[in-house]
């Protein structure tokens, strides 16, 4: 059977790099899974791996959409599976990296995309509700639900009371992926820190030019909140707030996921996955 490696875990875990060097080791290619690295324009503020740090690895699922309009999890997972298909065909490893447990567990038929129609009285009527009222409402319609949602995404949280409406309740991650999939998870013991690190990393990378852009581009402060992202304005301050925010939903989502094998740190996790791997002769990646 053929395997498919996927690394998962909180925003700024080094979850990328460890991809790159598994890639270049292994002869493998990536398959980006995350929900705001897919817009085009969102890079410094989503840590999205620049062209320099990809080393020559095919990454794929970056840049696809625009930022300007919904991407959903279904359109998601139908490219994301060709992209998968195409880099079997070659004769690579899939590697899927990213910290959207959503988009992962749909690649990976962990969970079930319920065919529930858009209900746009419904959308019109919820989308003047703030973040926090809509997660009230998912709290008590749906607990279990609220438990693994990003309260902060208005998207999702609208597309859950859609569904709640419809079905009575989200459907519960069943965790039945195939056993072509070999998960590992990154948690480093000092996130805080890189969080605080990575930050300083973006404003100085010109962050604040890039939400201006944003802005020019006709992102509102309401279509950002829609993307998960907090800041209109951004400080280094609001942003580490976010982002650790963020990552502990991240965590909340893949504790759910007993198939994970976490590490501490991306050298224990290289050393263990390649010994794993590392067996099967596959064409090196080009560079």
């Amino acid at each position: 059977m053929k395997k498919v490696l996927v690394i998962v875990g909180p925003t700024a875990s080094g979850k990328s790099d460890l991809a790159v060097k598994l890639a270049r080791k292994l002869g493998g290619e990536i398959i980006s899974a995350d929900s705001r690295q897919v817009y085009k324009g969102l890079d410094i503020g989503t840590g999205k791996i620049t062209r320099a740090e990809m080393k020559g690895v095919p990454h794929h699922m970056l840049d696809v959409a625009d930022p300007r309009k919904q991407f959903s999890a279904s359109q998601f997972k139908k490219m994301a599976q060709e992209e998968l298909g195409y880099i079997e065909k070659r004769g690579k490893l899939p590697i899927i990296v990213g910290g959207t447990g959503f988009y992962i567990d749909a690649l990976t038929g962990a969970t079930h995309l319920p065919e529930v129609p858009p209900n746009k009285k419904l959308r019109e009527k919820l989308g003047t509700k703030t973040n926090a009222a809509l997660f009230k409402i998912l709290e008590r319609k749906d607990p279990k639900c609220a438990k693994r949602i990003d309260a902060n995404n208005k998207v999702r949280l609208i597309r859950a009371l859609e569904i709640v409406k419809a079905l009575g309740k989200v459907p519960v991650l069943k965790n039945e992926t195939s056993n072509k999939f070999i998960y590992i998870g990154l948690n480093p013991k000092d996130l805080k820190g890189r969080i605080e690190r990575r930050v300083r990393k973006m404003f100085k990378s010109g962050l604040s030019n890039e939400v201006r852009k944003l802005k020019r581009l006709g992102i509102t402060n309401k279509r950002f909140k829609q993307l998960g992202f907090e800041y209109f304005n951004p400080t280094p301050e609001s942003v580490t707030r976010g982002t650790n925010n963020y990552a502990k939903r991240q965590m909340t989502w893949f504790k759910r996921n007993r198939k994970i094998t976490w590490y501490a740190s991306a050298s224990a996790a290289y050393e263990a996955t390649a010994r794993l791997l590392g067996g099967a002769k596959r064409p090196r990646s080009r560079r």
